[in-house]
């Protein structure tokens, strides 16, 4: 592997890391409030981050990667309301975030480089479309701080 995809790789598990450690003093109660001015809860934005990283590789490669529902219950534009008694719990959402960068590195390593066609913001790899999701983790990892604060006041 290149010592590039080596760093891509570190800095998808450290960050990733990162937010499950955010989360790790809030309790499933927790993470099922949404407060005021808000539209979402710390649940929805892990869901989100899971489906969301694996979303943009299945734009590519057409791999299967999480089961349909989870667009329904965590796809741009969704809620809480939309969750249903098999939405994952958070706990559930908390051991698949971090399995998911060793799957990715397992599945994907040996082809960060491979050109597919165009995805509609102009990517065109694996590579490009882990850059760009790590950036949308950390988007919501904000959130999730901003969510955590009101929480715990």
């Amino acid at each position: 592997m290149e010592k590039k995809h080596e760093v891509l790789f570190n800095q998808l598990q450290t960050y990733r890391e990162g937010l499950l450690h955010d989360v790790n003093d809030i309790n499933k109660e927790e993470a099922e409030i949404i407060p005021a001015n808000f539209n979402n809860n710390i649940r929805w934005h892990l869901g989100h981050v899971f489906m969301d990283q694996y979303m943009w590789i299945k734009v590519l490669t057409k791999d299967d990667l999480y089961p349909d529902s989870f667009q329904k219950w965590f796809g741009f534009g969704t809620n809480p309301s939309n969750f249903d008694e098999h939405t994952p719990t958070f706990e559930e959402l908390k051991l698949l975030l971090s399995e998911q960068p060793q799957k990715i590195k397992e599945f994907y390593s040996e082809r960060l480089d491979e050109v597919f066609p165009s995805t509609e913001m102009g990517m065109f790899t694996i590579e490009q479309v882990l850059i760009r999701t790590i950036f949308h983790e950390g988007m919501h990892t904000q959130a999730i701080n901003d969510l955590k604060r009101l929480i715990k006041k």
